[in-house]
């Protein structure tokens, strides 16, 4: 199963349209995309765009895994809200949070920590975007902080640095200290990506696109050539390349057809 780990949709359209997402899912082949929205919302519209993620799952719950965001510029108490309707009337598998996007510090006490309290206190996933964008608000020093606060949080460290080769460096640093952190490698580089799974093993790295920014298609392309070489290379087992591909997603998520026995240690 391949499980595309980074997608955004909104009921915007365009290139953002639900319908426009599963056409490309199904040209690409890809069973499942973890879905969040694209923040073009402004203050309290966010509840529409959540909630349109909400009724994709409602109209694919077999392609669309959703995830939640908060928003705690426009107003912390109102992203606590809406991290109780994403995780508790939604069901979504976690919330994303995104500090360049949104413009604050994923670590900062007045606006970040106390709606990362409310995900910890849900039992879901969180997600940070890291990158470049927002050197010093998503850095993943700040991640680490937070992983480190909150032990029993799962973290998806979202495009794991981007481009930028000392962010990589140092998220793939990070993760080596908290095993709590998962790393989804969309609108990064194969080296970056390469070296952490030669530094965390094949359970700790997930495919992703980062889709319609990068599509889907193209980014699978790309992962497929790349794992395709480090199996011929007997680098990695074509059971752990599953994993990256989808399989660490399933574990996560408890999705029925995770594949638990072709699962490796690496």
């Amino acid at each position: 199963m391949i499980v595309d780990a980074d997608t955004h949709i909104a009921p915007s359209g365009g290139e953002f349209d639900l319908e426009r997402h599963i056409e490309e899912m199904e040209r690409a082949g890809i069973e499942k995309t973890v879905t969040w929205l694209h923040p073009g919302y402004e203050g309290t519209e966010i509840e529409k765009y959540n909630a349109y993620v909400y009724e994709a799952v409602r109209r694919y719950p077999d392609r669309i895994l959703g995830f939640g965001w908060a928003d705690p510029t426009v107003g912390v108490e109102h992203a606590k809200t809406m991290v109780k309707a994403c995780t508790g009337e939604y069901g979504f598998y976690g919330v994303k949070l995104n500090g360049a996007q949104n413009d604050f510090f994923i670590d900062g006490p007045s606006l970040a920590l106390p709606v990362i309290e409310e995900i910890a206190r849900s039992g879901k996933l969180l997600a940070f975007h890291i990158g470049p964008d927002a050197y010093e608000k998503t850095h993943p020093l700040r991640a680490a902080r937070v992983a480190e606060m909150f032990p029993e949080l799962t973290i998806l460290m979202v495009h794991m640095g981007m481009y930028d080769r000392t962010m990589n460096d140092v998220v793939i640093e990070v993760a080596g200290r908290c095993p709590n952190m998962l790393l989804v490698g969309s609108q990064t580089t194969e080296t970056a990506i390469l070296k952490a799974v030669g530094a965390l093993g094949t359970r700790r790295v997930c495919f992703g696109s980062d889709d319609p920014f990068h599509n889907m298609h193209v980014a699978l392309a790309t992962y497929k050539a790349m794992l395709g070489r480090a199996v011929l290379n007997r680098e990695i087992t074509e059971a752990q390349e599953d994993l990256i591909m989808g399989g660490n997603i399933a574990r996560l998520f408890n999705l029925e057809d995770g594949g638990s026995e072709r699962m490796e240690s690496r």
